[in-house]
């Protein structure tokens, strides 16, 4: 695609990195075929090649609208087009840089500002988030149903391992998952410790950084990148690696490297960490075999599995949790549309409630035909919005496999 930045981004490292992903376009137009909000709503502009024109004509010199900045709003950031694209296009980091200058240039309405302000202040700081959250519980009952979605009964987090094991890794506590799943973490320590992995937190990190860079505060959301990076360091050299139980946060830190590469002082810490960054699947399946044989005779009944959208396409992980819960004797099966996601998108939800529960109830319906009594994931994200629409149980696929290790009460 034929480009010609204006000067107020030409040169720089954002509009080197946009220029370079625009020249990539062929505007083939197969992203449309994979885009859920293009899906739904049927407009170009809805869609990542609809989408790349604006922000083109944006990066070289056309004054952006509200109409640009809601056509940009509206795009989830799956990156299901990546997966989709036949020349490697990085939509994600366009979208990025696209949002960015759009913010800057176009004034939203007050009543937006204020949601935005709050979401990108509150969700990343779980010391609020947690307190918050308890009391939301406590008045469900009496909140608006988009908030009541949000608000699903939190599972006890049960013991944490206290053993001591040579090998060790470091887990991310996150923002909202320790108040939203505290269980999930717990039940990977314990899966872990189960073959010989002691699990360390490290008490000062905290958000991964995805909700503040996402939502245009890219200044904030680098800070919280650095702040994980000076936490970490400290075990670097006495863990393999750092392991990553929502994928969300886990596509964001395999970035750390990129997003912090003109940072002087960060750059080559910032690369180090991306680089010991696994998911949870990434990890497990050098264990399979010990597993299975501790999980021997302990069939599970169907399992359907919702892959997320920053496993699958922003991470490019297909099939390893898959492989784990079958090694470990589940009987694991995708939905129909397994590859579109399911509408809940960090924040996303909460700003587009309408098209995140249009996508929320056509993924359910789809997990529902497959026959299985529980349906799992692998982002905390995607567990909360699925659990809002069906009362067939959604938890992490970690949460399943620490139930089937667990032992057999006498009967």
């Amino acid at each position: 695609m034929q480009t010609n930045l204006a000067d107020f981004i030409k040169g720089t490292p954002d509009g080197d990195e946009a220029e370079a992903i625009l020249r990539a376009c062929v505007h083939c137009g197969f992203c449309t075929a994979t885009c859920p909000t293009y899906q739904l709503l049927g407009d170009e502009l809805d869609g990542p090649r609809g989408r790349i024109y604006l922000i083109k004509q944006v990066l070289e010199g056309a004054e952006p609208t509200r109409k640009t900045q809601l056509h940009l709003d509206r795009c989830l950031t799956c990156r299901n087009c990546e997966s989709t694209c036949p020349s490697g296009v990085k939509y994600g980091r366009l979208a990025d840089i696209g949002r960015r200058v759009v913010e800057e240039r176009v004034p939203r309405t007050l009543k937006n500002r204020i949601k935005r302000a709050t979401l990108k202040e509150f969700l990343p700081r779980a010391g609020l988030f947690k307190p918050a959250f308890r009391a939301g519980s406590a008045l469900r009952a009496l909140l608006p149903k988009d908030l009541q979605d949000k608000l699903q009964p939190a599972r006890a987090a049960g013991r944490w391992p206290t053993r001591t094991h040579a090998r060790k890794m470091l887990v991310l506590e996150g923002c909202v998952q320790p108040a939203m799943a505290p269980s999930i973490n717990a039940a990977t320590a314990r899966v872990l410790d189960a073959v010989g992995v002691q699990l360390l937190v490290a008490p000062q990190a905290g958000c991964c950084g995805a909700v503040r860079y996402h939502m245009n505060d890219q200044a904030g959301g680098l800070d919280d990148m650095r702040r994980n990076i000076d936490a970490w360091w400290p075990y670097i050299e006495q863990v393999e690696a750092i392991v990553m139980t929502a994928s969300g946060c886990g596509v964001t830190v395999k970035e750390y490297g990129h997003l912090l590469a003109h940072d002087p002082h960060y750059a080559a810490k910032a690369a180090r960490i991306s680089l010991l960054t696994r998911d949870l699947s990434e990890i497990l399946p050098q264990f399979e075999a010990q597993l299975a044989l501790q999980m021997a005779g302990k069939g599970a009944r169907r399992v359907a599995f919702h892959p997320p959208c920053t496993l699958q396409h922003g991470q490019q992980i297909r099939g390893k949790v898959e492989g784990v819960l079958r090694a470990v004797g589940v009987d694991v099966v995708l939905c129909l549309d397994s590859h579109l996601c399911c509408g809940s998108a960090g924040t996303y939800s909460v700003l587009h409630p309408e098209i995140a529960h249009e996508l929320r109830d056509r993924k359910l319906a789809n997990l529902a035909a497959t026959g299985a009594g529980e349906i799992v994931s692998a982002n905390i994200g995607c567990v909360t919005h699925l659990q809002s629409g069906t009362a067939t149980p959604v938890t992490h696929w970690i949460e399943l496999v620490d139930r089937m290790l667990a032992p057999v009460a006498p009967g």
